[in-house]
């Protein structure tokens, strides 16, 4: 099941696991916010754009009764792992990794045929600074694929009414929203991550729906710590949750 240089982490909930190698690129709490972020109902279908080691897919389908979740990761060492890690946890009839680029995801996916889509893509600018680690620089960087590519695949994937939920930062807030109405995907719910009360938000989650009216829900902000640096009791809560909430619509 391991190979060199890699470890199992339990995610201290409902008895999860994944492996990550000790030196690569491994998930942050941007991920396991995200997860807790997305409602789905039981019976639906989603997919994962930019799986990485499939964080994200194991925690949704670990927390939920969804039917089934397509992980598209482009690495294959990377795509390897999330395979091994939803063999680890008992997943393959819920969970399917995709080796591809998210770009051809609609050779492998029908159109509008899922309820939901999530996505923790790159954050920062093909052109901005490169991490030496080529798995890392991957997948921070806007290497194999941009913004535009992720909320356009996801619009073309969705039902309609179907929800996107993605990670990001809110420096691109404005790429963000007026990528999504380009796409038919109506942003809906709003949320601004802290790394505590005095300082701005370097996180941001969003949920679009598909060809849905406009209305934008604003969430209250989430801090990660507080202010004498221990965990905000919030943050305690998120970790700890072990069923996901239901969508409505």
């Amino acid at each position: 099941m391991l190979k060199e240089n890699e470890r199992i982490d339990d995610l201290q909930v409902n008895d999860l696991k994944i492996i990550q190698q000790k030196d690569g690129f491994c998930f942050g709490i941007d991920a396991v916010l995200l997860s807790n972020f997305v409602t789905v109902k039981k019976g639906h279908i989603g997919a994962d754009l930019g799986t990485g080691t499939g964080i994200i897919p194991i925690l949704v389908a670990g927390k939920s009764e969804i039917s089934s979740i397509k992980a598209i990761e482009i690495q294959k060492e990377v795509a390897d792992m999330a395979k091994r890690s939803v063999e680890l946890n008992s997943m393959e009839e819920k969970i399917e990794i995709l080796n591809i680029n998210l770009k051809e995801a609609l050779e492998h996916i029908e159109p509008n045929s899922l309820n939901f889509v999530t996505s923790n893509p790159p954050y920062m600018h093909g052109q901005g600074l490169t991490n030496e680690n080529e798995k890392k620089k991957i997948s921070r960087h806007e290497i194999h694929c941009n913004l535009e590519d992720v909320i356009s695949i996801a619009s073309r994937l969705l039902m309609h009414n179907g929800s996107f939920f993605m990670v990001h930062r809110p420096t691109r807030l404005c790429d963000i929203l007026t990528l999504g109405r380009k796409y038919k995907m109506e942003p809906k719910m709003l949320r601004f991550v802290h790394p505590k009360p005095s300082k701005a938000p370097n996180l941001v989650l969003v949920k679009f729906v598909k060809a849905a009216k406009p209305e934008l829900k604003i969430l209250d902000p989430l801090y990660v710590y507080k202010e004498d640096g221990t965990y905000d009791d919030e943050i305690t809560r998120t970790y700890s949750i072990k069923k996901l909430g239901e969508c409505i619509v």
